[in-house]
């Protein structure tokens, strides 16, 4: 009998984080304090962040970090993940590749993003913070941060990108039920959303917007930080927890992965499937090909440019060497809210300016075609994220049809979609569209 679900035991959950950064060949360039314009400290970064967290970001020299115990019992609530064969989408397309998926959506919150908000609150807790702000954009992570705020006892103000916060009034719910403050974002609470909803009365808001209100809070709030739920090293490094399963789990299914797929927003879930693989690439010599899938209203990997740039639409971050579309660029209305950032985290530019990495863009339509596909060949309605990284594996499988040769496909399931129906409705309904955006768009923001 063919097996479906290849799961591991609790024991077998990893102890410890893997930093790819120690173990690259050429090393990311360093962030850059935008008012000194040296390279950042700890000192920098910890008024912002929890001090380890600090070092963790600026850690090039341990390619081993260890979880802490109480971080670790946090996630046996729910990993282990599945990793599981898609025998019905594999039959569907008649190929002869072998599609997996890693099943983060399994986590109580729906998505991957608690692998990193659990350890974000923990470190902060430790060292007596009392409250966190934060930014989200499709909601997932302040779902995510709203569960281990509270599972570690702290205050959390979560900024909603305005057009998620109305586009997904249960994902507020659910941020509100964990006791998170929600305020849509541009906001009047903060300097940066009144000047921005003084320029435009009518911007439904981007991630880049609601870092700059969330990063403006916790520096005027007494025994306040900020946790950011992508792009940066130290997020990466949390979520290599599910590539360390995989990699356990394909051993036991008696395969290794020809490709490694993940949706790409900052890079926290697609560094999180193939950071662990792509040791081996870099070690190892192995021949994996890695793509993160972008939307095509958002191409930051596939037409932006590498540069130094600020994470936020304000200018309150540090200067990040990143693949980039310009702070300022204004994202269309895409569902896959958790997709719609200017940038690219720096160790994902780094290695895709190495040529270690690919990417691809996708159309909205086409991501959604693919994900109610993967619902009735595999029972499960995933995120419109995660829709991007089921577009790209139904490609390579039909690729590897058209080829006539086996490949191994392995994707990351970052979340699912049962508080996206309203998505769905409109795809159903015929009434979503694509977007593209054009190179004098381009051109003119990243000149701005």
């Amino acid at each position: 009998m063919k097996t479906k679900k290849i799961l591991l035991q609790e024991s077998e959950l990893p102890e410890k984080w893997y930093n790819i950064v120690a173990e690259m060949t050429t090393k990311p360039e360093p962030m850059i304090h935008p008012g000194t314009k040296q390279p950042l400290t700890v000192a920098d970064l910890s008024p912002l962040f929890a001090e380890e967290l600090a070092k963790q970001e600026l850690n090039e020299t341990d390619a081993w970090i260890e979880i802490p115990e109480e971080v670790r019992d946090k996630y046996k609530i729910y990993r282990p993940t599945p990793l599981v064969r898609a025998y019905g989408l594999e039959k569907a397309l008649d190929t002869p590749a072998h599609i997996y998926f890693k099943n983060e959506s399994v986590s109580p919150v729906g998505s991957h993003k608690l692998n990193s908000a659990l350890p974000q609150a923990y470190y902060n807790k430790k060292e007596g913070t009392t409250n966190l702000t934060t930014e989200t954009g499709a909601g997932q992570w302040g779902t995510a941060l709203s569960f281990a705020a509270k599972a570690f006892g702290l205050e959390l103000a979560v900024y909603m990108v305005k057009l998620s916060y109305e586009q997904k009034p249960y994902r507020r719910s659910l941020m509100q039920a964990w006791g998170a403050q929600v305020i849509a974002s541009p906001s009047m609470s903060t300097k940066a959303g009144r000047t921005i909803l003084t320029d435009k009365p009518n911007y439904q808001g981007s991630l880049g917007t609601a870092i700059s209100e969330a990063i403006e809070l916790a520096m005027q709030t007494p025994h306040c930080k900020y946790a950011l739920g992508s792009v940066l090293n130290h997020v990466s490094l949390h979520q290599t927890v599910i590539g360390l399963e995989a990699e356990k789990q394909m051993e036991m299914a008696g395969e290794y992965p020809d490709i490694v797929v993940g949706c790409f927003g900052g890079g926290s879930n697609f560094s999180g499937i193939s950071f662990p693989f792509l040791r081996h690439k870099i070690k190892g010599g192995k021949q994996t090909r890695f793509i993160a899938a972008e939307p095509r209203s958002c191409p930051k990997l596939t037409r932006g440019k590498f540069q130094y740039d600020f994470g936020d639409e304000a200018g309150y971050t540090p200067l990040i060497p990143m693949f980039t579309l310009g702070h300022n660029f204004t994202p269309a209305h895409i569902h896959a809210g958790g997709l719609r950032y200017h940038g690219a985290g720096s160790i994902v530019s780094q290695l895709l300016k190495d040529g270690l990495i690919e990417a691809v863009d996708v159309q909205q339509l086409d991501t959604f075609k693919a994900g109610i596909l993967f619902a009735q060949t595999e029972g499960i309605i995933p995120a419109p994220e995660s829709t991007h990284a089921i577009a790209v594996t139904v490609d390579e499988a039909l690729k590897a049809k058209e080829e006539g040769r086996s490949k191994t496909i392995l994707f990351n399931l970052s979340g699912h979609g049962l508080i996206d129906m309203a998505a769905y409705d409109q795809y159903l309904a015929g009434d979503l569209v694509n977007y593209e955006v054009s190179d004098d768009e381009i051109s003119k923001n990243l000149n701005n």
